[in-house]
């Protein structure tokens, strides 16, 4: 097993064909950001993924973003990365001023020399086991109105939303219907989730970059859980529900990997 470790990201490579992935993870920015943030620390935690970098132990090759996607964002195309106006994220102001070019080419740095490692990462574990599955994981909020404003409508925010717009879905079709049926099916707490194709979410950059590279040797299942397991306004975790996730997504490992050896 190797591990390499950055300011920005970790990234573990484990034995296998599956790679977990929580870009969204990290909260971390760097000091010569922070006096330019107009954003306060609360709602910066507030649109990132906690906890997302735990469910990635469900595979020995792990990615983990550290840094805040204020900093940039490793789901947006790279002339996107960095949030540059408040209708790039959620109509919320990032910036006291516009962020200096420096700042931003600093940042892009990171981005090309993240992508550039996930490339080499998912050539050799294509050289080694001919097809790939990564779980690509994230969180998302669902109480925008505020914490004590009513939740979105489940009908169109549900529990589990797997996004699967970035890939050619006939061609992966056992792999995300084996996936959508093993979690749908799983005893989450004595019931079942709502897992639903495509209703919130499409998947993001990362997914769509990957598949255009590997369109035929790697599948991203791009997964967003909605913050039910947690408080979204104070970050406080029901580790019960976080942990009864993990189980969740683990019981999909199995059925992905029969599905991978029939390709």
């Amino acid at each position: 097993m190797r591990t390499i470790n950055t300011p920005a990201w970790d990234i573990t490579t484990g034995d296998g064909p599956l790679i977990a992935a929580a870009i969204h993870e990290g909260k971390a920015v760097r000091d010569d950001i922070l006096p330019l943030l107009a954003i306060s620390e609360a709602d910066r935690l507030r649109e990132q993924d906690p906890y997302t970098g735990e469910w990635t132990f469900i595979t020995t090759t792990r990615i983990v973003g550290r840094r805040s996607r204020f900093e940039f964002d490793l789901n947006r195309p790279r002339d996107k990365a960095v949030y540059r106006t408040s209708a790039d994220c959620w109509g919320l102001e990032v910036w006291n001023a516009g962020p200096p070019d420096e700042v931003v080419e600093a940042s892009l740095v990171l981005y090309d020399a993240f992508y550039a490692e996930v490339e080499r990462l998912l050539q050799e574990a294509v050289d080694r086991h001919g097809h790939v599955v990564v779980y690509d994981l994230h969180s998302y909020n669902y109480r925008r109105g505020g914490p004590g404003a009513d939740p979105a409508d489940p009908e169109t925010h549900p529990e589990v939303n797997l996004g699967t717009r970035t890939m050619n879905r006939e061609r992966w079709s056992t792999i995300v219907d084996r996936f959508l049926i093993d979690l749908s099916e799983f005893d989450f707490l004595g019931r079942h989730l709502d897992v639903r194709e495509n209703v919130k979410f499409f998947g993001g950059n990362f997914p769509r970059w990957i598949h255009e590279r590997f369109p035929g040797s790697v599948c991203v299942l791009s997964v967003e859980f909605k913050k039910f397991f947690m408080d979204e306004w104070t970050g406080q975790l029901d580790s019960v529900q976080a942990d009864a996730i993990y189980g969740a997504l683990m019981s999909t490992v199995p059925g992905i990997l029969e599905e991978l050896e029939k390709l």
